[in-house]
């Protein structure tokens, strides 16, 4: 019998592919400080775009919640996501000299479109457990990808430039929201069978495969 938690199982699929996460050529270079600006500026507006899928795919958990606490979670997140992951993106707009307007008038890459027409259509067509798995890639990830460069590289925070970037993504507040995203894929994956835990686990490596598509994407400033 499996002892492991839904969210072990889900990270455990996915594990060789995370692990290719912090071998990629454009997250080494936020570590070392390498990259060239103009392929962050490509990425920076690319999840921009992202994140407001990325949001409404969040909407579609509060609209398919019969549990009114769910609800108010779910919500929770769209509001953090809009008004509190965004604030590292806009940031990083406003010394690069771009507008909101010019950031939300971009055109989404096809990696980017493919990625967020998947989340989408498994919040349309499923429920709030299958939503979660969608959505936890994502954000774990990012995570785990900032833990692992101020582990490999402890300066990188202090990076001129990349060092906001790390510092959100590696920090208290951020890893306190992964826990109520974690603690919320339990409660919702409690009741599910072997099938559709096994369901959940497809899906997350799926958004994880779409994750280091997006790397490649940014890293080659691909349209």
């Amino acid at each position: 019998m499996n002892n492991q938690s839904i969210t072990e199982r889900l990270l455990d699929a996915a594990r060789p592919i995370w692990e290719g996460y912090v071998e990629h050529p454009f997250v080494r270079g936020i570590a070392d400080g390498s990259l060239a600006a103009q392929k962050f500026r490509f990425y920076l507006l690319q999840d921009y775009v992202y994140l407001f899928d990325y949001a409404k795919v969040f909407a579609q958990g509060v609209v398919k919640s019969r549990d009114p606490e769910v609800m108010r979670l779910f919500a929770s997140y769209v509001a953090s996501i809009l008004n509190g992951e965004m604030e590292i993106h806009r940031g990083y707009m406003k010394r690069l000299g771009i507008s909101e307007s010019q950031a939300e008038a971009v055109c989404p890459a096809l990696s980017n479109q493919s990625y967020t027409a998947y989340m989408r259509a498994v919040a349309a067509e499923e429920g709030p457990a299958e939503i979660m798995a969608a959505v936890l890639s994502c954000a774990l990830s990012y995570e785990y990808i900032a833990r692992w460069i101020v582990t490999h590289y402890p300066q990188a925070d202090q990076h001129d430039f990349y060092g906001e970037w790390v510092q959100g993504y590696a920090g208290a507040a951020y890893a306190e929201e992964n826990r109520h995203l974690t603690a919320l894929m339990e409660r919702l994956a409690a009741d599910c069978t072997a099938s559709q835990q096994q369901h959940l686990i497809d899906i997350f490596v799926t958004c994880s495969r779409y994750e280091a598509m997006f790397w490649d994407m940014a890293w080659n400033e691909a349209m």
